[in-house]
């Protein structure tokens, strides 16, 4: 009796854990520090190695600081702390894959000390691993076996890929440029297609400056600048689904200033690191059911989970909030500029055919009191909650958010109220788990014994097939139909099925 057993691959992802970790930043500055107005950081991880029980990975904060000096003068600085950490499972082996990202939740300015500034970030680190497991699945091959086949749909992992290219972007202001404070760019994917052996990737980078202008207005300017990037991959096919994820590290992005009599252009060479994960589906053909007609079959079945990935949606809203001061704050007699912006998205889920994300917008607000003739920094923010519709049908999904926030606004009204506006782009990465089971192994127990008859009626019920029938009667179906000719299958009522057995050699 012959049993094959072969292998096929389906993907698998889990996530870990996720855990808040600290970095001491020291940020170095040339001026005596008189008071902080806006902190801006951003995390990247830029390496990852992946052990057995667990995964190494380093990366950095970049900072900007804006802050005002002892003479009464705004400065900006630009600083990068690295910082290193892990992730320890008893799971993780060295050929799987992982989706490392680390998000500053919070800050604390620690001490300002002359022209040194210690701030302290805490980190949430999270990681998805992406497993290939190997499912055994044995096949027949014996004119006594009798085996009805069919086919299942399994879930495939094709590879990774990554990439950092340059995206060069210009803006021109009309007017005299007396200091950059701050120019940040942001990175958002649009939208995610596969070719053949190729990812296109479209997006946009959004940069904001601010700046001083030549009589010492604070002034807000963007500059937008589209891409699209194809990314080589092979086996990637038109029906694979992609998943991309497009970073800016920040202390990389490199400006020109051209300063004429008619205002001034800043020329931006911005590097874009782009981390490209593509998934398959595939049928495998695998026994849907199986018996001798020779003796009674043992069969272990091995159920097995899997995930399939959807494809990638993206969205662009706008969120609002209010702010009003505390009575023991100095009203506001005039605002100077809005600062650093980050976002921190804490759920997302998807009901009933919606996609729901929700999260803390959170920006500096630097405004100037009168009484005091005092700048006065606070930090704003704004919860939201949004939802857009979606194409994907699974309400236990695990969604992936990737969102940039630009456009800011706020505007104070009656010296205490502030009203925050601004666009939110977000890109959502949903996978949902499945579950399937295949045989495993199939081994003969006992033999049946010799039958003691030529022929045998056997009374059918109506909705048995010929496979139903023969499979009780442990006889081949071909045989079951050549000597019922007339009858049809299933059957449409309760009927009567003779069959003959030939003597056992």
């Amino acid at each position: 009796m012959a049993f094959e057993t072969s292998k096929f691959n389906v993907v698998k992802k889990k996530r870990l854990e996720k855990s808040v970790f600290n970095v001491e930043c020291n940020v170095e500055t040339n001026a005596e520090i008189d008071k902080l107005l806006s902190v801006g950081t951003n995390a990247q991880v830029d390496n990852i190695e992946i052990l057995n029980g667990e995964i190494n990975f380093s990366g950095v904060i970049d900072l900007c600081v804006i802050f005002a000096t002892i003479d009464g003068q705004i400065g900006s600085v630009n600083s990068s702390c690295p910082f290193t950490s892990k992730f320890v499972d008893n799971n993780i082996t060295p050929t799987d894959k992982a989706l490392v990202n680390v998000h500053i939740v919070d800050y604390q300015v620690v001490a300002v000390d002359g022209g040194t500034i210690k701030i302290s970030c805490a980190c949430e680190q999270a990681c998805v691993l992406i497993l290939n497991k190997e499912i055994e699945n044995v096949m027949a091959n014996d004119e006594n076996i009798c085996v009805k086949n069919d086919e299942i749909v399994v879930n495939t992992f094709l590879g990774q890929e990554q990439e950092v290219f340059v995206v060069e972007s210009q803006v021109s202001i009309k007017e005299q440029v007396k200091k950059v404070l701050c120019a940040e760019s942001q990175v958002a994917v649009k939208n995610v297609e596969s070719g053949v052996d190729f990812v296109s990737v479209d997006g946009e980078i959004v940069t904001k400056i601010l700046y001083l202008s030549a009589n010492d207005r604070f002034e807000t300017c963007y500059a937008v600048e589209p891409f699209k990037q194809e990314v080589a991959l092979e086996s990637v096919n038109k029906d694979t689904v992609a998943q991309a994820e497009a970073t800016i590290k920040r202390s990389d992005v490199k400006y020109e200033i051209d300063q004429s009599d008619k205002g001034v252009k800043i020329n931006f060479n911005i590097p874009v690191q782009l981390k490209i994960w593509a998934f398959d589906e595939n049928k495998t053909n695998i026994i849907k059911d199986v018996y001798s007609t020779k003796g009674e079959l043992a069969l272990s079945t091995e159920s097995f989970d899997m995930t399939k990935q959807m494809p990638v949606e993206c969205f662009e809203t706008k969120i609002d909030g209010t702010l009003t001061l505390d009575d023991n704050k100095p009203r506001v007699d005039k605002l100077m500029f809005v600062g650093l912006s980050n976002l921190q998205t804490t759920n997302a889920y998807i009901k009933n055919g919606e996609v729901f994300v929700e999260g803390i917008a959170k920006t500096d607000v630097v405004y100037l009191n009168d009484e005091t003739n005092a700048l006065v920094g606070i930090l704003m923010e704004v919860p939201f909650v949004i939802s857009e519709k979606t194409m994907i049908e699974c309400d236990d999904a695990h969604v992936q958010v990737y969102a940039t926030l630009n456009d800011v606004d706020v505007v104070v009204k009656k010296g205490r109220e502030f009203y925050f506006d601004a666009k939110l782009k977000i890109c959502v990465a949903c996978d949902c788990d499945k579950v399937d089971a295949v045989i495993s192994r199939i081994e003969q127990t006992n033999e049946y014994p010799e039958r003691d008859c030529a022929i045998e009626v056997y009374f059918g019920s109506a909705g048995q097939t010929a496979w139903d029938i023969a499979k009780e009667l442990q006889m081949q179906e071909e045989l079951v139909t050549m000597q019922n000719p007339d009858t049809q299958f299933p059957l449409a009522q309760d009927e009567n099925i003779v069959v003959y057995y030939q003597k056992k050699a």
